[in-house]
């Protein structure tokens, strides 16, 4: 079998249509993040690992390959005739400059990107990050030691290692190379080792605000309008990845329509319901049809929050409001609606695994918000 050729390999991090982390050139949202590295790289102190966390889609990516050309193309202090260099006070540099082409184009000598590793043999991405990925990245640092200064690796995800994989890179955390600092974008730091946490400094960062997001978004190609920031905020959870998502697949406007059909409990409106389902169903509707069910999944998350606080969330769509008011007023609503998101989840991934009709999986579970909404309004 050929091997496939490295342009054609799949990049576990990439959105379809949107420009990779390491080609966006801004950081939106985290100033306070940027600001640490900033002052312990001018400090002289610089911690030879780094933990970049929170949730998916929030820039961490971004952040890793911002810091990395920041490092790279940082002058190194040798101490000569006219003496160091004036402390640097932005992370940017040049965004067309040898370096950054060669970072863009995976080729800079002195970089290091440890991630899953593509499986010819079965022809896809494997699920782990492999110890032998990690040796690799060792062996990396060996044979570039002679070149001297400065040296990055990022790690994409660290929750994707293997237990060996993470024993391996432990190790290297314990004794770090010359010059050498790491890069670890993690989604859920609490999987991985403590040990590995202990000796990384963390940057952790938060989902974005509506502005924060609506600048990201456009700077990947997406498109907001000024009066749906807020929406869209609320839906995608400050999440840059999720906003391109629903803005791709009109996102918002499905959510309000199912808004508008759910306003019609405990008796759904039919006509709204057929609509609904067959906007996820027929060839080609996949990626609505996921959408759609993540769209109930995350109505009933707002509606079981708020009724569990008694705080009403900021609108995603007109009329949202006044649903979750009318639907949270019995006493264990926040109960019943919990356990109701995770018989639809469950259902929602039964129906896909054995290809029932989308149209029909999505009918099937509105009418079961019905049953409850029903059961609930009756006491």
């Amino acid at each position: 079998m050929a091997a496939t050729a490295p342009e054609d390999i799949p990049e576990p991090d990439r959105i379809e249509g949107a420009p990779h982390p390491r080609e966006t050139p801004r950081l939106f949202g985290h100033p306070g993040a940027e600001t640490a590295f900033l002052q312990a790289f001018n400090s002289g102190r610089m911690h030879h690992g780094w933990l970049i966390t929170g949730p998916r889609g929030v820039g961490k990516a971004t952040l890793a390959w911002r810091l990395a050309r920041f490092l790279l193309a940082a002058p190194a202090d040798d101490g000569g005739l006219f003496g160091a260099p004036p402390p640097p006070d932005t992370l940017d540099t040049p965004e067309d400059d040898a370096l950054a082409r060669r970072i863009r184009a995976l080729a800079e000598p002195r970089l290091f990107l440890l991630r899953r590793p593509w499986d010819d043999k079965a022809a896809r991405l494997k699920q782990d990050i492999t110890v032998d990925e990690v040796r690799r990245m060792k062996s990396f640092f060996t044979l570039s030691a002679a070149d001297g200064g400065r040296r990055a690796a990022i790690i994409d995800a660290a929750d994707d290692m293997n237990p060996s994989a993470a024993n391996a890179l432990l190790k290297l955390l314990e004794e770090p190379p010359p010059g050498a600092t790491f890069l670890l974008i993690t989604h859920q730091p609490y999987r991985l080792l403590p040990t590995i946490r202990s000796r990384c400094r963390e940057l952790r960062l938060t989902p974005l605000g509506p502005d924060a997001l609506a600048q990201a978004l456009t700077q990947a190609g997406g498109e907001v309008a000024p009066e749906d920031t807020q929406p869209l905020a609320e839906l995608a959870g400050g999440s840059v990845g999720e906003a391109f998502r629903l803005t791709n697949l009109d996102g918002l406007k499905l959510y309000a329509a199912l808004i508008a059909l759910l306003s019609t409990l405990p008796r759904l409106d039919r006509p709204r319901l057929l609509a609904l389902a067959e906007a996820g169903a027929g060839r080609g509707a996949e990626a609505q049809f996921d959408l759609i069910l993540s769209l109930i999944d995350l109505f009933l998350t707002r509606l079981a929050r708020a009724a569990a606080t008694r705080q009403l969330p900021p609108e995603a769509a007109p009329g949202e409001a006044a649903l979750i008011t009318r639907l949270s007023a019995a006493p264990d609503a926040a109960r019943r609606w919990a356990d109701i998101a995770q018989t639809l989840a469950a259902r929602a991934r039964r129906g896909k695994s054995v290809n029932l009709d989308p149209a029909a999986l999505l009918m099937d579970m509105v009418l079961k918000l019905e049953e409850t909404a029903g059961t609930l309004a009756h006491g």
